[in-house]
């Protein structure tokens, strides 16, 4: 991923530095469960725990020549070690050592998203406490609809972010595998307690069966769940950037005092970082097709999936801790428009409060459809600018023959859309 998209702690997680090292971590406690049970001398651990070392620019070199990274790797660390070299790798086959290595680079770049996740959530929290009863319009289909509160937003926002942290924490479960079971998985060199031993030191579990590989649905899974939360980051996006639109007006993400919104037009300030988060979702959604292509593999392994991985494993991870980082401070920042929300709940008079007019003449005029066209017609009234809609529903004859000015003035209280939003943050919250 480019540079601009990372954030440095996880960058260090996928740098060849971190991945070599975590190489070395399976070599050195393979040798270490070797020595323990007596197949390799405990004096050779010994000098390969205290001397184990390899060098990067080293391997790169070795790489060109053998055009093959593990032997590559394998061969740096050798040269540190010295005669006791010759039980490093003993009975492994290389992706015992890159696929477990890859594990624990997933499992820590896992609880860099996992933090950002929780942090994110305490954000939505915050907002859905603090804007609880703050009435705004709600919309379908683009269109006004009735009254709603920007605290239920919120609260869809952070059900939503529970969701996926949970469907993200049982990825991160399920792709917590190693492997050392040698060269087509059946442990012919070596017996599977070597394989238990390594997985308990390195906080992994021993896959339940294994080809040459760790079987690459475990990564799809994970892939996926990073994908489905970075479309609901942009879901939550999208709905910023539709608010913060010049006709509605009623939400935006913070503007400091030294930003500049256009090269052109000075007036501007868009919502740029909510459009970004909405871009990278879309990178997700592609990396999650390119993890599921790499579930078929022929016989015991191919290397088709290596290739996408190098790309998919980091940039998917480097780009989600971006996206979410991004989301935190623009709810951090965000910038909430009372003022405009009322006005907009009002827009053409408050058309919005039809339903409560329909419903309060259904029983008297005896039929729902003969009532429903009565308050349209008054509510296009208002629509095409013939007056405002309240005014219109005791101008109208008809419907005046139904319902006094008094029980017209009472469908427009803002108090009967919020009667139940305590008891909807009582079950999403506690309180």
């Amino acid at each position: 991923m480019i540079e601009r998209y990372t954030l440095p702690e996880m960058g260090q997680v996928w740098s060849d530095q971190a991945k070599y090292q975590t190489w070395l971590e399976v070599e050195i406690e393979a040798a270490r469960a070797m020595a323990h049970y007596g197949i390799i001398p405990q004096k050779a651990f010994a000098v390969i725990s205290k001397k184990a070392r390899f060098n990067v620019a080293r391997i790169n070199k070795i790489e060109k020549e053998v055009n093959h990274d593990v032997i590559a790797f394998l061969t740096s660390v050798s040269e540190s070690i010295g005669e006791n070299a010759k039980y490093v790798h003993f009975g492994l086959t290389s992706s015992d050592v890159v696929d477990t290595g890859l594990s624990l680079q997933l499992k820590r770049a896992a609880e860099i998203i996992s933090d950002k996740i929780d942090k994110a959530i305490a954000e939505t929290k915050r907002l859905a406490l603090k804007y609880k009863m703050t009435l705004c319009i709600g919309r379908t289909h683009g269109i006004i609809a009735e009254p709603t509160t920007v605290g239920l937003k919120f609260a869809m926002w952070y059900t939503e972010l529970v969701r996926r942290r949970n469907a993200f924490d049982a990825s991160v479960e399920g792709m917590r595998l190693g492997c050392i079971s040698g060269a087509v998985g059946t442990f012919a060199h070596l017996d599977p307690k070597i394989e238990a031993f390594v997985c308990k030191r390195l906080g992994l579990k021993p896959a339940r069966v294994t080809t040459q590989i760790i079987q690459r649905d475990v990564h799809a899974e994970f892939i996926s769940a990073i994908a489905l939360l970075g479309s609901s980051l942009e879901q939550f996006a999208v709905e910023i950037r539709n608010l913060q639109r010049t006709e509605i007006g009623e939400m935006s993400e913070g503007f400091s005092k030294s930003q500049k919104g256009s090269s052109a037009m000075p007036h501007k300030r868009n919502p740029i970082t909510a459009e970004r988060i909405s871009g990278l979702a879309r990178l997700l959604r592609g990396y999650s097709v390119a993890a599921m292509e790499n579930i078929p593999l022929w016989h015991e392994r191919d290397i088709s999936h290596s290739s996408v991985e190098r790309v998919i494993f980091p940039d998917a991870t480097i780009v989600i801790d971006y996206a979410l980082q991004k989301f935190i401070d623009v709810l951090i920042n965000l910038v909430v428009n009372e003022t405009r929300m009322m006005e907009n709940i009002f827009f053409n008079g408050g058309v919005v409060f039809s339903q409560r007019i329909l419903l309060g003449l259904a029983a008297p005029v005896g039929s729902r459809e003969k009532a429903y066209r009565m308050v349209q017609r008054t509510a296009f009234q208002a629509a095409e600018g013939k007056g405002k809609f309240r005014d219109l529903l005791k101008a109208d004859k008809e419907i005046a023959g139904y319902l006094s000015v008094k029980e017209i003035d009472a469908c427009f209280d803002l108090k009967y859309y919020t009667k139940n939003v305590p008891v909807i943050f009582r079950e999403v919250f506690g309180r």
